[in-house]
């Protein structure tokens, strides 16, 4: 009896060892993804109420928890059913990533600076009907947040699954679980603290003592910088993410990527990295492409 209870805590250990290194390969995996993840949340609650800022983000963080319910059952139904489908569908998901990340860059270079955008009290009288409806206009900014949610939370899971597709069953669950429900709390999380840094720095601004007042002055300065710098940052890896998905499934490019790391050497990160984010450019450039020339084509379909 002793010696059954011990090989089965033997095998319960080995198998969260497994669990645990699949996870940490999958997280770094997906850590590019994460990266746009936070900087695209922080930004959802523009022109919220300050005390309103972390109840939206509550609503969000339950929709991806949501999203997550439903996309793992599918990605490991695909595992079980159709694993030749898991190649495809992260290239697919990689050409999107490239696709919105070049997508992003056009509109910026289309809409030129922030100071053409609509303010945030605008946002809330075309929002709303102009009837000033506070509630309805957080509605619309859930709903918003949760549907660009679903598709990167569609990215992160089909990476995990891509980690762990030869695993046995139980522990592709135990993994793509553990990875839903650590990157919905650490991005929902660090959104919930980077929204309410300003709230920080006016705190500490109202404090008596001078060094207070002068860190609260420094987090006020910082804080735009740092919402910028997440958004540069998060496209940035959608290249990098993106381009090395693709390149990784073509396997034409494999001989080339040997080449580079024999080059390369010690600073095969650098050169390799490089290398993703040229190919994510140009499969983004190609994708946004194509896609506004069958979005003309289908426009003068419609007028004839």
């Amino acid at each position: 009896m002793a010696t059954s209870l011990l090989a089965l805590l033997d095998d319960i250990t080995t198998l969260l060892d497994d669990v645990a290194a699949m996870t940490k390969v999958a997280a770094h995996k997906t850590a590019g993804v994460l990266g746009d993840d936070l900087a695209l949340n922080a930004q959802q609650v523009a022109g919220v109420r300050a005390d309103r800022e972390l109840p939206v983000v509550w609503a969000v963080a339950k929709g991806s928890m949501r999203n997550k319910a439903i996309l793992v059952p599918a990605a490991l139904a695909i595992s079980a059913f159709a694993p030749w489908a898991i190649t495809p569908l992260l290239m697919a998901g990689g050409t999107f990533l490239c696709f919105e990340g070049f997508e992003k860059l056009a509109h910026r270079r289309l809409s030129g600076r922030a100071g053409h955008e609509t303010a945030p009290s605008e946002a809330i009288e075309a929002a709303t009907g102009g009837d000033g409806d506070r509630l309805a206009f957080e509605k619309l900014k859930v709903q918003g947040a949760i549907r660009t949610d679903f598709i990167l939370s569609a990215e992160i899971i089909t990476i995990s699954l891509g980690t762990v597709a030869s695993a046995p069953f139980v522990e592709q669950l135990m993994v793509l679980a553990l990875v839903a429900l650590v990157m919905t709390a650490g991005v929902y999380g660090a959104v919930a603290g980077i929204v309410k840094l300003d709230d920080l720095g006016l705190y500490l601004m109202r404090q008596g003592a001078a060094a207070a007042q002068a860190l609260g002055r420094a987090v006020l300065r910082v804080t735009p910088w740092l919402m910028r710098a997440l958004s540069v940052a998060g496209t940035a890896a959608m290249f990098l993410v993106g381009g090395g998905i693709v390149a990784h499934g073509l396997p034409f490019l494999h001989p080339l990527t040997q080449a580079l790391e024999a080059f390369a050497g010690s600073w095969n990160w650098l050169i390799q990295g490089l290398a993703n984010g040229v190919l994510g450019v140009a499969i983004g450039a190609l994708a946004l492409g194509a896609w506004t020339l069958v979005q003309r084509l289908r426009g003068k379909s419609a007028e004839h």
